[in-house]
C-alpha cells in the first residue's frame, strides 16, 4: 500500500544563503539553489529515500513543470500531479548563518472548479492503493477552506490515516475535519490556540485541548528543543543533539515523512489505528528532521549520518494530563 502526498500549492523554491540579512541594503549571497518544492513534494522526496514509492498529486503549472517531472523520475515518485495553465509560483527563502529563514511566498496558481473536481476524482481512483494520505502546505487561490476541510474529511471517511501539516487558517479549518495527526511547530500551535506556549505544561494543556476536539495524534516540533508526540494514551519527547544549522527549510517536511512512513508501516488489516512502536517512529522521524537542518534540501544524503543521528536522539516518556 502507498502513501499519497497532496500539495495543492507547490513552488519552485529559490533558496539563498547570506551571513546576515540587512534590511534596506545590498546583501551578497554566499550560495543559491533553485529547485522544485512544496511541502508534500518534499515529503515524497524523503519517503523515496526511505525506500517507499510514494504517489504525489496536486497542481503544477504547465509552463514550468519540467523540474518537477525530472525530480519525480529521478526519485521514483509516482507523478499524479495535474497540470494547469500557467507557471508554478517561485518562492524565495533567505537563509542566514544562525539558522533563521525569511520566506517570501507568492499566492500560486488559481485552481478552477474543473481542476478541483479532477483532483477529487483522481483521489477517488487512488483510494484503494493508499494507507496514508498526507495533506501539506497552504491553500491556493480558487480553493476554499471548506473544500480543504472536506478533502481531509474524505480521507477519514475512506478509512485512511490522514496527516495534516499546514498553518494559520488552513490548519484551523483542517482540524474541524479531525485528521489523524497534525504536526504544527510551536509557533504555529501558539497561533492556532491564540496564546503563547511557554513550557511543557502549556504544551500538554494544548495537546489535551486538541485531542478533546478529536485529533488523535499531535506532533509538535520545537527546533533545537526537540519534538513532542502526543498519542491517544502516551506522550513522548525526542531530545536532539546540538548540530550546526545550515538551513531549517524542509525540516518539518522531513519529520512528516518519517511519521508517514511509520504510520504506513504500522497499519494492519485489523485496525487502522495500530501503530509501530512510537519511540522507533519518533526517533527515525526526528533524525530525518535533524539531518535536514544540516544541509540545503531534504533527503538522506548520508546513510551513516542518518544512523548516527538516530543513535544520538534521546526519547523519554512524559506524563501527559488526561481528561
Amino acid at each position: 500500500m502507498s502513501i499519497v502526498t497532496v500539495t495543492l500549492n507547490p513552488a519552485l523554491d529559490l533558496t539563498v544563503t547570506v551571513p546576515c540579512l540587512h534590511k534596506n541594503q545590498v546583501n551578497i549571497a554566499t550560495s543559491q539553489h533553485l529547485g522544485p518544492a512544496g511541502k508534500g513534494i518534499n515529503v515524497a522526496r524523503v519517503l523515496s529515500d526511505l525506500g517507499h514509492t510514494p504517489i504525489a498529486t496536486g497542481f503544477l503549472g504547465r509552463d514550468n513543470a519540467a523540474p518537477f517531472s525530472q525530480l519525480f523520475s529521478e526519485q521514483h515518485i509516482i507523478d499524479k500531479c495535474l497540470r494547469l495553465a500557467g507557471s508554478t509560483r517561485i518562492n524565495t527563502k533567505i537563509s542566514e548563518r544562525d539558522g533563521s529563514v525569511t520566506d517570501i511566498n507568492t499566492p500560486g496558481l488559481t485552481v478552477t472548479t474543473e481542476a478541483w473536481s479532477q483532483l477529487r476524482a483522481q483521489l477517488n481512483d487512488l483510494a484503494a492503493q493508499m494507507h496514508v494520505l498526507v495533506i501539506s502546505g497552504s491553500v491556493p487561490p480558487g480553493v476554499s477552506l471548506a473544500q480543504f476541510s472536506e478533502l481531509i474529511a474524505w480521507g477519514r471517511q475512506q478509512g485512511k490515516a490522514v496527516i495534516l501539516d499546514s498553518s494559520q487558517q488552513a490548519l484551523a479549518a483542517g482540524i474541524s475535519a479531525r485528521p489523524t495527526l497534525i504536526k504544527p511547530n510551536i509557533d504555529e500551535l501558539s497561533t492556532l490556540l491564540g496564546r503563547t506556549l511557554n513550557n511543557e505544561a502549556d504544551i500538554m494543556a494544548a495537546a489535551q485541548q486538541l485531542q478533546q476536539q478529536g485529533i488523535a495524534h499531535l506532533v509538535v516540533s520545537m527546533g533545537a528543543q526537540g519534538v513532542y508526540w502526543f498519542t491517544p494514551t502516551q506522550c513522548w519527547r525526542a531530545s536532539v543533539p546540538k548540530v550546526e544549522v545550515v538551513s531549517t527549510v524542509g525540516a518539518g517536511d522531513s519529520l512528516v515523512a518519517g511519521l508517514a512512513a511509520g504510520l504506513n508501516d504500522g497499519l494492519c488489516a485489523q485496525s487502522q489505528a495500530t501503530l509501530c512502536d512510537p519511540q522507533v517512529i519518533l526517533r527515525r522521524a526526528t533524525a530525518l528532521s535533524l539531518m535536514a537542518v544540516t544541509q540545503v534540501g531534504v533527503g538522506i544524503n548520508c546513510a551513516q549520518q542518518y544512523a548516527d543521528y538516530q543513535a544520538a536522539i534521546t526519547i523519554t516518556e512524559r506524563a501527559a494530563r488526561r481528561v
